[in-house]
């Protein structure tokens, strides 16, 4: 079974046209299956009032269809998610008698200058992606899920008769049943009881796949989004990230320490104090020094995607190459 995983970045309930409701918080899941292939669609249902809902939305997803129906602010602010996140395959739809040439000057440079531009049509956007996901090839699958696995948790909570059980989607490598995982940043354990896909039971899960996993060895509330199931060592947890930072054109000023930043990575909106900036000639590719309330869970090289809360339109900051 193959699977791809689209966010839909449009007005919400737009992908009530698009497949099945499945769970709904800030992030709202819809699911389609056919055949062996599946899409989960995810909304951002809290954003713009939310930016982590965007982020969340963004970050869990292999491809983008955006439906452009105003030139906002809002529609600015997705642009500079997407571009930070670096979601350069997708789709965009026009609404209101908005046309590709009124947004040209807004993206160009960015990921969305070569997106795909498609018909408002919930039945050929269906097919479109169900025959994509079926395409993905037996080598391709082998080659994303080679090696050891992470899962970041987006979802938890406790199944009567069957106990712990999380949602998210293997972001690489491969997950087995009966695996023993650390559940990062804890110092705990859990092994995979089950593995379940689009509601059928399976063996493993490689990249990409969206799962839902029984946990043996962990209780729910021990868990927390944006924990981390992962087998390999190569996972780093710390409360302290350095890196380099690369920042969006349109922000106004160097940073200053004491800041306080919001990093991104996978399932992780984590509030952080800027401790040190230094910046040789470039203020907007500075090294920075961030201090978290909690450990961040992360592989060396990873890019972190750096918000601003407090500072009103401009929220999105830029990236950070995590050490």
């Amino acid at each position: 079974m193959s699977n791809i995983t689209v966010a839909v970045l449009a007005p919400n309930g737009y992908a009530d046209d698009l497949g099945k409701k499945g769970t709904t918080s800030d992030i709202t899941f819809y699911n389609l299956k056919k055949s062996g292939a599946t899409v989960t669609f995810i909304e951002p249902t809290r954003y713009p009032e939310k930016l982590s809902s965007l982020y969340y939305a963004i970050s869990l997803a292999d491809r983008i269809l955006l439906v452009v129906d105003e030139i906002n602010a809002t529609f600015g602010e997705t642009v500079l998610m997407l571009q930070c996140a670096g979601k350069a395959n997708g789709s965009i739809i026009f609404k209101n008698y908005l046309s590709p040439d009124q947004i040209a000057p807004l993206i160009k440079g960015t990921v969305l200058e070569h997106y795909e531009v498609i018909e408002n049509d919930p039945i050929g956007i269906r097919e479109k992606l169900l025959d994509s996901a079926a395409k993905m090839t037996a080598h391709q699958k082998a080659r994303e899920g080679a090696g050891t696995g992470a899962v970041p948790i987006d979802h938890h909570f406790n199944v009567k008769g069957v106990g712990t059980v999380v949602l998210g989607c293997v972001a690489h490598g491969v997950i087995k049943k009966h695996d023993t995982l650390k559940v990062l940043p804890t110092t705990k354990t859990a092994q995979v009881r089950s593995i379940q896909k689009h509601e059928e039971d399976s063996d493993s899960a490689v990249a990409g796949d969206r799962v839902g996993l029984a946990l043996k060895g962990v209780e729910a509330e021990e868990l927390d989004r944006g924990y981390v199931l992962t087998n390999d060592p190569a996972i780093k947890c710390s409360a302290t990230v350095t890196g380099k930072a690369q920042l969006v054109k349109y922000w106004p000023a160097p940073l200053k320490e004491d800041m306080v930043l919001y990093v991104g990575h996978w399932m992780q909106f984590l509030p952080s104090r800027l401790t040190k900036v230094s910046a040789d000639g470039d203020w907007r590719m500075p090294e920075l020094t961030l201090t978290l309330e909690k450990e961040l869970v992360y592989p060396a090289g990873a890019k972190a995607v750096l918000h601003y809360l407090e500072g009103g339109k401009l929220r999105v900051v830029g990236t950070l190459t995590l050490s």
